[in-house]
């Protein structure tokens, strides 16, 4: 039992280091978050979950390594996706420039955010990275001792969580950590733009900002992988 636990425990870890590091998705959630409300912030959320859900079903059928091994791909999603980028940074700066005396709530708001991080996730190069290197990790069977990795008390503690590799709870947990990311993100941000009525133009711009330098980023990346 105390094995399982911590395979859920270990695994929920790895799905919230997957999600929380500042980045575009996290830039749109954040945006639509607060200026529309918790439901398109997890909605926005959710785009990016079906992209690793999907990516996960790709894993398991070899189609994310085979897409990894052509050279000619990655620099095209890089331009693909940093071309996306600074589109939306774009819209970001324009909601900014508004600056909402409230959110707006609608459903083609939440759709929209969806589609944006559903779009960017799936393409998104260091995402494939992701699942071409720890993804098929999570999903080789087998066992990893967690502690037995810790310098000085690693030989004291060995044995004490041992998670299991390729295991439905490890995957349960995996997917679990991101879901709670996208539930407690938005609600996170709303609840402080509740409070600061500056918050929500702040927070637009910011997402541009981020955006915008993703998609340079990303571009310069693909330019001088086509080079």
């Amino acid at each position: 039992m105390f094995e399982s636990v911590g395979t859920l425990v270990v695994g929920a870890i790895f799905g919230l280091a997957l999600a929380a590091p500042p980045g575009p998705m996290n830039a749109i959630i954040a945006e639509e978050s607060v200026l529309r409300g918790w439901v398109p912030g997890f909605t926005a959320g959710l785009g990016a979950f079906t992209a690793d859900a999907l990516f996960f079903v790709l894993t398991l059928v070899g189609v994310v390594t085979v897409i990894d091994a052509q050279p000619a791909i990655r620099p095209l999603l890089y331009l693909f996706g940093g071309l996306l980028m600074c589109y939306f940074a774009i819209d970001a700066f324009r909601s900014a420039r508004k600056a909402f005396a409230s959110r707006i709530e609608d459903d083609a708001g939440a759709a929209a955010g969806f589609k944006k991080t559903f779009v960017l996730a799936a393409t998104n190069p260091y995402q494939i990275g992701f699942w071409v290197t720890v993804g098929v990790g999570l999903l080789k069977e087998g066992t990893l001792d967690v502690f037995s990795h810790v310098p000085l008390v690693g030989t004291d503690l060995a044995g004490t969580l041992v998670v299991e590799t390729g295991s439905p709870t490890l995957l349960i947990g995996f997917f679990g950590g991101i879901v709670v990311w996208i539930v407690v993100f938005p609600a996170t941000l709303v609840e402080v733009g509740d409070r600061v009525d500056e918050l929500a133009p702040v927070i637009a711009t910011l997402s541009g900002v981020v955006l915008a330098g993703f998609g340079a980023l990303f571009l310069g990346l693909g330019a001088s992988g086509l080079l």
